[in-house]
């Protein structure tokens, strides 16, 4: 079990503090929200998340198999809706190097939209994911 900090510091911000490395990250409401948008939002982490998710998971199965996805990158945009405000679509973006056999690609894949943040989301959110092999 990991332990996260949180303390609110005011005018919208908070820092949070990871327990075992003691390494900080500050957000803040985004301007859409009252916020000065200073920082990451705390919905804009829960992207980050995902996205660093799906290359981090693609890395270890990948190495178990010899696949090396080093350069690999991602871009997600995250679309808010309203009643109630939340994340409604996560639009995942991933490029992998182009060496990567095509036989191989189908298990990146499968381990990235199977990746322990993707299965923890709520089934209603939309996560379209793209694969792109030009790295």
């Amino acid at each position: 079990m990991v332990q996260m900090f949180a303390n609110y510091e005011g005018e919208k911000h908070c820092e949070v503090i990871h327990g075992p490395s003691k390494s900080k990250i500050g957000t803040d409401a985004p301007k859409d929200n009252n916020g000065k948008g200073e920082l990451f939002s705390p919905t804009d982490l829960l992207g980050a998340a995902l996205g660093t998710c799906m290359l981090t998971t693609m890395a270890i199965m990948g190495e178990k198999e010899g696949l090396q996805i080093k350069g690999s990158h991602c871009t997600v945009e995250k679309e808010m809706i309203a009643n109630p405000r939340r994340i409604g679509k996560l639009i995942v973006q991933l490029h992998l190097p182009s060496a990567i056999e095509i036989a191989d690609r189908s298990k990146l894949e499968s381990w990235a939209k199977n990746c322990p943040v993707t299965k923890s989301l709520h089934p209603e959110l939309e996560i379209p994911i793209q694969f792109f092999y030009d790295v």
